[in-house]
């Protein structure tokens, strides 16, 4: 399989090993992104259809569906906004008592870290559970199984 179907196509079916190297390749380009002030926005931002394709095709090749990916990417926002519309109601809270920090709000910001790590931890999960499960042994209907895992052309 070269780069271009890696990265740029959600069909098909890829194995274990050409997943972690997608994911480590696209890991390494957010990180020297990250370095770089305004094209590195860019490039982030085009790194995330890359990443929909490579986990796209893991988890054809698992039998599920790609729309599984949504669920890190749903369920970690609905987490932290709560979390940071709790602190935001104690900061106003605390703003009508004199302005002082109340233990309300403290137990928000603990809220807050709190979600922030449970929705990091389910997007840990989630790209374990996909980069690590096996695929499916013959076709099944997102087509054959990848001919040769150990063959990825950058």
């Amino acid at each position: 399989m070269d780069w271009k179907t890696l990265f740029l196509s959600p069909e098909g079916r890829i194995g274990r090993q050409a997943f972690w190297i997608g994911w480590l390749v696209l890991l390494g380009v957010n990180v020297v992104a990250g370095w770089l002030p305004l094209i590195g926005w860019v490039i982030s931002l085009a790194t995330i259809y890359a990443s929909v394709c490579i986990h796209t095709k893991r988890l054809h090749d698992m039998g599920q569906t790609g729309w599984w990916q949504v669920l890190p990417w749903v369920l970690g926002p609905i987490l932290v906004f709560g979390a940071v519309a709790s602190v935001g109601f104690s900061a106003l809270g605390s703003a009508f008592n004199g302005g002082e920090p109340s233990m309300a709000m403290l137990a928000s910001l603990g809220g807050l870290l709190m979600s922030m790590f449970i929705a990091f931890a389910v997007w840990l999960a989630f790209t374990l559970w996909v980069g690590c499960s096996t695929g499916q042994p013959g076709d099944n209907k997102y087509g054959a199984p990848p001919i040769n895992t150990a063959a990825v052309v950058l």
